[in-house]
């Protein structure tokens, strides 16, 4: 009886198309579905009908749009950054107090301008370079946990 040799071989493709893939900018249908996940949050927050995953949705948009622009890419991108940060901050104190999620007029214009940005921001760099300002982003936020505010 002949015994015959299994060996385990290495796919060479996968590596490649993963490395081709990272380098390519993200795929067209996963960045329909986080576009149609934040333009649906932002509209939601708009007329005032927001849940708490819209809100985080909106977050999660704008500390990755704030890091890439602290980054060098689409630094112009922060002045709308802050005053997204601190109308989503009222409409978390808003939420706490009345039950409601919504944003300001001022707010609404802010975000919306966040998203065109964070919009244009992924559209120019590969995908592995999103990917690691995601990273950068969880990172970010896991060091400021240890940060005391006073």
């Amino acid at each position: 009886m002949k015994k015959q040799c299994r060996r385990k071989h290495w796919n060479l493709i996968d590596p490649i198309a993963h490395a081709i893939a990272g380098a390519a900018i993200t795929d067209q249908a996963s960045l329909n579905k986080l576009r149609l996940k934040e333009l649906s949050a932002i509209e939601s927050m708009a007329k005032g009908q927001g849940t708490t995953e819209d809100w985080q949705t909106i977050v999660n948009m704008l500390n990755i749009c704030e890091i890439m622009a602290t980054n060098g890419i689409g630094p112009e991108a922060l002045i709308y950054c802050d005053i997204a940060q601190q109308s989503l901050t009222e409409a978390a104190r808003r939420y706490k107090a009345i039950n409601k999620m919504g944003l300001s007029g001022e707010g609404i214009q802010a975000v919306r301008q966040v998203y065109d940005y964070h919009d244009l921001q992924r559209l120019s760099v590969s995908r592995s370079e999103y990917e690691r300002m995601i990273q950068k982003t969880k990172n970010h936020l896991i060091a400021k946990k240890d940060v005391v505010e006073i």
